[in-house]
């Protein structure tokens, strides 16, 4: 998942009304909550995927993206009702506790969205250490080299967390912008293999899916494609710092996903005009293929450190989000109090920061593969698309007073049945995936089930609020104030 997950004040913002605190500042007018949404979007899943869904379906590598496009634009739908249905700033877990009730549904949702955090980052620490070792021309052939060098990239992420990070909407623009050329570059230089008579374009149209049909492959391709469409959802962290947010939400989301799509597009259809399908398959680093090929004069250097900026700041923000949320359920008593322990002097979780780091350098050093990090991220966050997409029907029930987006019926209806089939092993997604998402949960129903036990023991009630799991100030005690 790439994007600014971590927006700590956002929650705080919604509880501060409760707790006779002054709410957040709405400062985010169309544009800046565009470039927010594009900047969520664009990330590791493009600039470290495209090879791995070419290895699927072969020179119609556009297409897994276009489907994962689609399936994405539907959620948003829902998730446009939602936000601006109950703009607050909780996300799917706010949706699920409304809907449902259920605490212990509504702490799977959550612990789920915070491992897909952990497998984001872990996703990113190894196209971060591929590129690294193309950017320096470190012969790293072997995988032990990419493991180390992720591990200790990971480890700088996880220290750059404990220091703390102030967030800003105006440095997630520079971001955007840094992360977008990448990508233009790639779009600029099949521009200019088309005109001169280079690259062949014809390759685009053509399937070569293995054992599978042609449907098979690209639909296997999707579930990994995906991961390079999630990011969208954040947005509706920032919808208490948004103008307005019931009225410009809708448009301003809407074009940033047609945007990223469009973008998306260009940039694989290029990719394999210049790469051959099997040669783009190889290795972690994709995109730094097509710039030798189709400009060998370009600074390769230059847009590998672009790439490894784009792929640095996906770790370091799911990071952020990943540790912040295991905090704040702490901080509810549904997972061990010691998870939920600031450091004196830093004010940084520093438990939450190093349990999540543990869970991401296991990640790294036992699964390893790209495609497999990025397609458990997609899995997590397709089981959380489809209970959104329910979430939305169920809450039809409960009106609100005050004007909002109203989805067409049938797309929350079609968006639940496609993210729950992309979840299923129908897809043809490798069984790695769902031991390392399962491996996971049950760590969190672990934790979950051995702090409920001490609770009750203790006489102690630990519930979970969405609306308060993060806050600016860590020494704030968590929980509902009615």
């Amino acid at each position: 998942m790439s994007g600014s997950s971590e927006t700590g004040g956002s929650a705080s913002g919604t509880g501060g009304e409760h707790r006779g605190e002054p709410t957040l500042k709405r400062v985010m007018g169309p544009w800046l909550l565009l470039l927010f949404i594009v900047g969520d979007i664009l990330g590791t899943g493009i600039y470290a995927l495209t090879g791995q869904v070419a290895n699927d379906v072969g020179g119609v590598v556009w297409l897994p993206f276009l489907v994962a496009f689609t399936v994405a634009l539907i959620t948003a739908f829902s998730y446009l009702e939602l936000v601006t249905k109950y703009p607050q700033a909780a996300g799917a877990a706010l949706y699920t506790h409304k809907a449902f009730g259920i605490q212990f549904l509504t702490f799977m949702v959550t612990f789920a969205v915070m491992c897909s955090g952990i497998t984001s980052a872990a996703t990113a620490s190894r196209a971060f250490a591929a590129n690294f070792a193309e950017a320096f021309e470190i012969d790293l052939s072997t995988g032990i080299g990419i493991t180390l060098l992720g591990i200790a990239f990971m480890l700088i992420v996880a220290a750059v967390n404990f220091r703390g990070v102030g967030e800003s909407v105006r440095i997630n623009v520079v971001l955007t912008c840094i992360e977008l050329s990448g990508l233009l570059i790639i779009v600029f230089i099949g521009m200019w293999a088309l005109g001169i008579g280079e690259g062949d374009f014809s390759r685009a149209m053509t399937f070569d899916t293995g054992e599978r049909s042609a449907v098979g492959g690209v639909i296997a391709a999707t579930t990994l494609a995906f991961y390079a469409m999630v990011g969208f959802e954040d947005s509706v962290n920032m919808a208490e710092e948004a103008k307005d947010p019931s009225r410009i939400f809708p448009k301003v989301l809407l074009t940033g996903l047609l945007f990223t799509g469009l973008i998306y597009v260009l940039v694989s259809v290029t990719a394999i005009a210049l790469v051959p399908a099997d040669e783009l398959g190889e290795g972690d680093t994709p995109l730094l293929k097509v710039v030798q090929a189709g400009a060998p004069g370009f600074p390769i250097g230059i847009f590998a450190f672009i790439t490894m900026f784009a792929v640095a700041n996906t770790a370091l923000i799911n990071m952020l989000m990943a540790s912040r949320l295991l905090y704040g359920m702490s901080r509810q008593h549904v997972l061990p109090p010691q998870l939920g322990r600031v450091h004196r002097t830093r004010r940084t979780p520093y438990i939450a920061i190093g349990f999540t780091t543990f869970l991401a350098l296991g990640l790294i050093t036992f699964v390893g593969e790209v495609p497999q990090l990025g397609g458990t991220t997609a899995l997590l966050l397709l089981c959380v698309f489809t209970i959104v997409n329910v979430a939305v029907l169920v809450l039809r029930k409960n009106p609100v007073e005050h004007k909002h987006f109203r989805a067409p019926t049938a797309l929350p209806v079609v968006g639940a049945l496609a993210c729950g089939f992309l979840a299923t092993p129908f897809t043809d997604r490798n069984p790695d995936q769902y031991a390392i998402a399962g491996v996971l949960l049950a760590i969190g129903v672990v934790l979950w089930g051995v702090n409920h036990l001490v609770n009750t023991k203790l006489g102690v009630k630990g519930e979970l609020h969405p609306e308060y799991l993060t806050d600016d100030d860590p020494s704030t005690p968590h929980g509902p104030s009615n």
